[in-house]
């Protein structure tokens, strides 16, 4: 060391990734929420020794932007919540969405019907808006970071809301497989890929339980072969398909303008994302339709695949890969994937596969 030289200090690292939880009380049915201050005023300074973070909502109405989109909104003058405010425009609240005719909803029971926020514009704008329910993010503690809620407050009520953070170093890659994921011959599919008949989270299980992974993330990624299809994390249920498939069908920018209430002048005036809904609720009531019409298989499927065909691949825009948290939160010492109750990874094609198999990578990476 030179005379007069100061000693470098290294910025102390923990080895072991650290879990909270974070309660949140939304103020409002749409709320911007920063969950960094949330942490700072629960835990203090715990997280700013990790480089790194992940932050995973257990809700399908309430999540975060990618890192990268959520500081480039920062800057702008109206920033996330005006950002948001536009796709929320586009779905407005008691628009006649089938989703809200609760007593159409044959899977729930009394009870449920009792307390189901009628909230299918929610749904809508959270996927459209591009929300995601895990993401990491490189820890800057003096950065905010958004907790978007779109359904905050129920019946005057605000819900009560949970976020998972894990502070981590690094990650260290230690398992990929590929799974192999059956798909119809519709031209228009979406797979719920959580479904115990499909066995896929079962082998997802048996993967982290062989690594012994405790705290880590399981990526899934559509693998470069795959086109026409994309992958979304979010509720497995009909929104509201049924009563107004033929009209969407026939033309999915008038739907969206009537139900937005409001008159557009163009096609390029609607955000690229707006049609995102269909990923899986649209595509799920066509194939119910051209099944009970005797029509699958035939020229006319294929002519009204075509038209939703569009939307899908030029609107959807929708992503290739998804990210779930593995944690040992349910056990402690026994690493599984961790979500909401009403949360699944759902894969969507909008054009058929040759071979009916649509090809999902998965890979398993240990936080440190």
């Amino acid at each position: 060391m030179k005379r007069g030289s100061r000693p470098r200090i290294e910025k102390p690292m923990s080895a072991v990734p650290l879990e909270l939880t974070v309660p949140i009380t939304p103020s409002a049915r749409f709320d911007v929420i920063d969950v960094r201050k949330r942490i700072a005023d629960l835990h203090g300074d715990a997280l700013d020794p990790y480089p790194r973070c992940l932050y995973n909502s257990f809700h399908t109405t309430a999540g975060y932007l990618d890192q990268s989109l959520a500081t480039r909104l920062e800057r702008r003058r109206r920033g996330i919540s005006g950002y948001v405010t536009a796709f929320r425009t586009l779905f407005p609240e008691g628009a006649g969405y089938r989703h809200d005719d609760l007593h159409d909803r044959s899977e729930l029971s009394a009870d449920q019907r009792d307390v189901e926020p009628r909230n299918a514009d929610s749904h809508l704008a959270f996927m459209a808006a591009g929300l995601r329910t895990c993401v990491t993010y490189r820890n800057r503690p003096q950065e905010p970071v958004s907790f978007v809620d779109l359904d905050g407050v129920s019946d005057g009520r605000p819900r009560q809301r949970l976020t998972s953070v894990v502070g981590y170093t690094s990650e260290v890659e230690v398992a990929r497989v590929r799974l192999d994921v059956p798909v119809s011959g519709h031209p228009v599919d979406s797979i719920n890929l959580k479904d115990p008949g499909l066995g896929l989270y079962e082998e997802l299980a048996q993967l982290i339980g062989r690594h012994d992974v405790i705290h880590g993330r399981l990526r899934l990624a559509l693998t470069p072969g795959e086109r026409q299809a994309g992958l979304t994390v979010n509720e497995y249920e009909t929104l509201l398909m049924e009563h107004d498939l033929i009209e969407v069908l026939r033309d999915p920018l008038r739907f969206m303008a009537e139900k937005s209430r409001h008159a557009l002048a163009a096609p390029r005036a609607v955000p690229w994302r707006t049609l995102d809904y269909a990923k899986y609720d649209l595509v799920r009531a066509f194939n119910e339709v051209v099944e009970a019409l005797g029509l699958s298989e035939s020229m006319i499927e294929r002519i009204l695949a075509r038209a939703i065909g569009v939307p899908a691949s030029r609107f959807l825009r929708m992503k290739r890969s998804v990210d779930l948290l593995v944690s040992d939160r349910k056990s402690p010492g026994v690493g599984t994937i961790v979500e909401g109750t009403y949360q699944s990874p759902i894969l969507v094609q909008w054009r058929p596969s040759a071979s009916r198999i649509r090809h999902v990578e998965a890979t398993l990476y240990q936080f440190e």
